[in-house]
Parts: C-alpha cells; structure tokens; sequence
C-alpha cells in the first residue's frame, strides 16, 4: 500500500505538524509501507526578499492556487491519502477518488473565529478562513481525532460526524527518556542554575491557550509558600511577552524567572529530568505533548483539571485550576510530597502511547478506509 502523507507548508513553520508527519512517515516506513510526504509548493511565498506581512499573503497564493493542482497529481499515484493537519482540510477534494482521511488535532482556532472563546480576537480573514477549513472538515469521510475531547469538538462541530470518524492517540515524537547526571550538570549551566538549585519547568509557545501569564500568577502564589521560596521558574519555548516580562517585574520575579529559548529536545530532556515538575496549566489543548514527555524523563506533572489533559496524563498528575492561581499554588503546597510519587506513575501512564499501538491503529484504520471506499464503488448487492 502506498500512502501519501499532505503536511504543512513549510514557511508557516508548524513544527509540531510537521513532525507528526515525519514521525508517520518513519514508522510506516518501518512496517514496510511506501510512504511520501508532500508540501504545498514553496514558490511565491518563499521569496526571500520581500517583507514578511506580504510574504504572508503570497503564502496564500501557493497554499490556495498553486497547491491544489500539485496535490491532485501527487495523490493519484497514491492508494490513501492522509491529510495530516486538519487546517489543510480544504485539500480533501484533491484525493479525487483516492482513499482519503484526515487528522483533527484540536478545533481552536475554529472555535475561536466563531467566537466561543471571548478573550480571542480573530480578524475577517481569519474567521473566512476557519469557516472554509470548517466546511471541508465537516464533509470528511474519515477522521482520525488525537483525542476523545477533541473528537467530542469535532461533534459539536460537525453533528454526526463521530460515527465515520475514530480517537486514536500520539505517541511520542521523540525518545524521551531520563538525562544523565552530567547532560544534566550542562544544561544547569546554561540556565545559570546552582547543582541544588530546584526549579520548576514550563514548556510552550505563547498562544492563548498555553496560559503563560497563568504560568507566572501560579508561580508567584506559589512563592508566597515556605517551601517555594528558594524554587526558580524555566520558561522554555517562546520568548516571554512584554506583558509577561512586565508581571515579572512587578512582582519581583525577574530573577526567578529563566527564560531557555529554542531549546532543542536533548536540552529539553535534561530540564524535564531534574525539574521538582512541569508546570502545565493550559486552558485548552487538543493533546498535549508536553505530558508525555515530561512522564517519559521521570518529571512529575502539575496540569489543569480539564480535558484533554485528564485523558492523556490518567491517574499521574497533580491536578489544579489554571482559572485560580492562588488555590493551584495551596493544592500543589498541599501535595508536594505526593510529586515523587508521580514519577513511577508517569512511567506506568506512558504505556498506554506506545509507537506499536499507535501504528498498528493507523494501519487498521487505513485498512477500513480502503475497505469502504471499495464497497461504495461496489454498490449495494442486489
């Protein structure tokens, strides 16, 4: 079977989609699959002199103009086509006849030019662009969610789309596990940390949902507790706003506060793996990647009492209000002795996204959307 794999248009530089796609690609690879990954053709948008704001624009020429007629070629070499990321749903009709699927990573930004989430101004482009991302996802045949919250999304979304659509979960998108003392020892370095210096971690970009500002109004509550005094906070990811810097700075935090930006993943592992924990109070996720990753390297996890972050940490995490920054810090106050605990539990937790699990379910899934693309050129028997 030879399965083509439509990811991102690399300018926009969406990391994670772009991974995930590869992460596909390898162990599909793997289980002797023929596999292509294939992008929106980087022509007009990728003239390196011209400013970024039209750059943009003549993005959209080869996303939305050029892109279709490549894609289409593309995919009639192909026995499944697998749209990796849900905002490319507008490239569905390019499978023609070909078996195609789509994966539905969270429905935010779709969500958001509709207005459901008030604190989230989406201009008139975005909200055209959502509701043409919407409509072509809403006519899907197959889905494939990366999580059951995401999936119940999808369902308000698109009523009745469940019963053609299925959850299946990432598994990591690389080999997280626990640093060594002297991986360790280096990267303490870098963050100009003391050998014995405790600190709690946050991994994220600045997107709304992430909840950076909540990050630090935990963390400063936090402080207000004895055993939190002498904690340090890392910020790795996105550079802080001029909103955050200033909250630091009026709370006399700045100090406290490290900031690791562009971390790669072996800088990554080595803070998860001595961190007392990674703080993760995100007011919404599709999946959540963090979780496992922090699990995978032994760092117990702080997170938010909602879904999807239930569903994907299980019974290792410590769970608090990311809405109430003074209540998260006396719930995590009163069960800091618990974090060690959490260590094992992760590594428990972690089983259930095995790559094995996670290939084997796109395989069959694969496998039942040939299937029911061939009985209905079958037809029904007479």
């Amino acid at each position: 079977m030879e399965v083509l794999l439509i990811s991102n248009y690399r300018p926009d530089k969406q990391l994670s989609m772009l991974r995930y796609a590869q992460l596909l690609q390898h162990e599909l690879h793997c289980r002797e699959f023929t596999v292509r990954v294939v992008h929106p053709p980087v022509i007009f948008g990728g003239l390196s002199f011209l400013p970024r704001p039209l750059k943009k624009w003549l993005g959209y020429i080869d996303k939305y103009l050029v892109a279709p007629t490549y894609l289409r070629r593309q995919a009639a070499r192909a026995d499944i086509v697998h749209i990796c990321d849900h905002s490319n749903a507008i490239y569905l009709p390019c499978a023609g006849t070909r078996p195609a699927l789509i994966t539905c990573h969270d429905l935010l930004a779709v969500f958001a030019a509709r207005g459901i989430y008030p604190e989230v101004e989406v201009g008139l482009t975005g909200r055209m662009q959502q509701r043409w991302i919407a409509t072509h996802l809403s006519r899907a045949e197959h889905v494939i969610c990366v999580s059951e919250k995401t999936l119940d999304d999808l369902e308000l979304l698109a009523p009745g789309i469940r019963s053609r659509s299925t959850v299946i979960h990432h598994h990591l998108n690389w080999h997280y596990s626990p640093a060594t003392a002297e991986a360790i020892a280096a990267e303490r370095r870098k963050s100009g940390l003391h050998l014995d210096s405790p600190y709690l971690l946050h991994v994220g970009g600045n997107p709304w949902y992430k909840n950076r500002l909540g990050v630090l109004q935990i963390f400063a509550a936090m402080r207000k507790h004895s055993q939190f005094r002498n904690v340090r906070l890392i910020m790795a990811g996105k550079p802080l706003t001029s909103e955050m810097r200033r909250y630091c700075e009026s709370c006399g935090l700045t100090n406290d506060v490290i900031e690791r930006v562009g971390v790669s993943n072996e800088e990554l592992q080595s803070l998860y793996s001595d961190a007392i924990a990674l703080l993760f109070p995100s007011l919404e996720e599709g999946f959540g990647w963090p979780l496992l990753e922090a699990q995978a390297c032994g760092c117990p996890v702080i997170t938010s009492n909602r879904r999807p972050m239930t569903e994907i940490a299980g019974d290792a995490a410590l769970y608090i209000d990311p809405d109430d920054p003074e209540q998260a810090a006396r719930t995590i106050a009163e069960h800091v002795s618990d974090l060690s605990s959490l260590r094992s539990a992760g590594f428990t937790n972690l089983a259930r996204f095995t790559t094995n699990k996670m290939v084997d379910s796109y395989m069959n899934y694969y496998q039942h959307v040939a299937q029911c693309v061939k009985a209905d050129a079958i037809g029904p028997v007479a």
